[in-house]
């Protein structure tokens, strides 16, 4: 069990070294100067190099990563050039909206596909199984900004149940704050459930092929105790890595659907640095990304050991 944690462990922070070589290099390979870049052409050359000195880029390559690296370490991200704040703040606002929508979306889907592809593998050829699949389907065909414009109209513009967009803040109390979530998550999470339902039933389809649970039959156990107590359980590995993978999606892939709801979260900060040349917040919050989906694929390695006696015996 220690072996595999560290083992995990090293890939996780081997592949953590790496993204920072990327990220850090894509500025490198950006055509032209990021300072005149982040200015615009009609900039001064005196005002671009009083930039390039304060972004560090007269300093050599080797100097920059290694200054830029011990920063992200110590959380010092640098000063954002468009707001004139520290980054580090603009994350932490931000990452206030993004998280719980990205919580939000995967606690629905979850609901949603784990049951669905249960009754769709109890019901395998049945007209309830072409149905949920059939429907599966289309969930997956169908972008989901598509499902927000539909939300909007038919809750917020017809019904008048949720607000259309924007978010009162976490200050204005607990509830209108979830309610103005509401429609971008269940946007977000209504496509990852279909993934996640056909996952689902593949895996369940695959247990119940086995003969351990051809044995529980046979011995007379309720259908309901071996679908949920046996088949689901052996079920789970492919289930929690595709989990594992849509929050990351979510928490780093809303850019879309915090525009359509004007949401002031994570996506909405990466597109607007994007557009304002903002290239310190671009890498910064991308760093941020890239180690928050190491960390939910580290907790996806140690739940695979509490489901699975095999690895905690090196197996």
């Amino acid at each position: 069990m220690i072996a595999y944690l560290l083992k995990r462990l090293l890939a996780g922070l081997a592949t953590l070294v790496a993204a920072s070589i990327v990220v850090f290099g894509v500025l490198e390979v950006v055509p032209g100067d990021p300072a005149r870049l982040m200015l615009g052409m009609n900039a001064s050359a005196e005002t671009v190099q009083v930039l390039r000195e304060q972004m560090g880029l007269d300093q050599p390559l080797v100097v920059r990563y290694l200054d830029w690296a011990g920063g992200m370490l110590a959380l010092d991200f640098g000063e954002s050039y468009t707001y004139s704040v520290p980054v580090i703040d603009l994350v932490t606002e931000r990452v206030a909206v993004s998280l719980p929508l990205a919580l939000m979306a995967l606690a629905l889907s979850t609901l949603i596909a784990i049951p669905v592809g249960i009754f769709s593998a109890a019901r395998r050829g049945r007209a309830a199984d072409t149905i949920s699949m059939g429907a599966a389907q289309v969930g997956v065909a169908v972008p989901n900004f598509w499902f927000a414009l539909l939300l909007i109209y038919v809750f917020a513009v017809w019904l008048r149940l949720v607000p259309a967009g924007g978010f009162p803040g976490w200050e204005a109390g607990i509830w209108p704050a979830l309610k103005s979530l509401l429609l971008p998550a269940i946007a977000l999470a209504l496509p990852q459930a279909a993934i996640l339902s056909r996952v689902t039933r593949s895996a369940m389809l695959e247990v119940l092929g086995e003969d351990y649970i051809r044995t529980a039959r046979a011995k007379g156990m309720p259908r309901r105790y071996v679908l949920w107590r046996h088949a689901l359980r052996n079920a789970l590995i492919p289930v929690l890595t595709i989990m594992g993978l849509q929050f990351a999606f979510l928490l780093a892939g809303t850019i879309i659907i915090e525009n359509v709801f004007y949401l002031p979260g994570l996506g909405r900060l990466i597109f607007q640095a994007i557009t304002q040349r903002d290239l310190i917040v671009v890498e910064s919050v991308m760093m941020l990304l890239v180690a928050a989906v190491i960390v939910v694929n580290f907790l996806v390695d140690l739940s695979y050991a509490a489901i699975d006696p095999r690895l905690r015996i090196g197996r």
